[in-house]
């Protein structure tokens, strides 16, 4: 009996010594690497980033659109028709409250009435005052916790009158672990909303 209790602590002892992890989005780019917080308060746009990073959907596209003071969206790319026929449309989560701050991380969508996003579609505010006129309009759902200096190179490289960038910036988009500290040590805090 006592034998038992004593593996019993020391497998105890063995599970908490292991930090807590949490999953991040990660975008590589030829520039390098993009860390995006995935905020929990947005369920359903956090769970299909997941879902279709996991499952490389982003990984067959580019970033397509790069405007300097704007965004950079990456992606499925804009169509005549919209997203009328996209499997990815999701329902607005705008009590969540996210602004559209420099490096906020947010979901495409058409001019559709109901303001459903695409989730297959994202982008990332690049405009160091924020873009105001669009909160409550376009759904932000994340924060970039490391590479807005990358994000603040591509919106100047040299692109085609639709702002597609002429050198094609394609993607690699994943999901890592990260640590609680190592977290911090990008000088974000899980508990941070970054509507500021």
């Amino acid at each position: 009996m006592k034998k038992l209790f004593i593996l019993f602590i020391l497998a105890n002892l063995v599970s908490c010594s292991k930090p807590e992890t949490f999953e991040v989005g990660q975008i590589l780019i030829p520039q390098g690497e993009i860390l995006v917080w995935l905020y929990d308060d947005t369920p359903e746009h956090k769970k299909a980033f997941l879902e279709l990073a996991e499952k490389g959907y982003y990984d067959d596209y580019y970033f397509n659109r790069v405007i300097d003071k704007f965004v950079a969206q990456g992606g499925c790319p804009d169509t005549p028709e919209g997203f009328a026929y996209s499997v990815h449309l999701l329902e607005p989560e705008f009590e969540a409250g996210h602004k559209h701050v420099y490096g906020a991380f947010g979901a495409g969508r058409d001019n559709n009435p109901g303001k459903l996003s695409a989730a297959c579609q994202f982008y990332i505010v690049q405009n160091k005052n924020g873009l105001k006129r669009l909160d409550e309009n376009y759904m932000i759902y994340g924060h970039v916790i490391k590479g807005m200096d990358l994000i603040d190179q591509i919106v100047k490289v040299e692109k085609d009158s639709i702002n597609q960038p002429i050198q094609p910036i394609p993607l690699d988009v994943n999901i890592v672990e990260l640590t609680d500290a190592e977290i911090k040590a990008l000088g974000f805090e899980r508990n941070q909303v970054m509507d500021y």
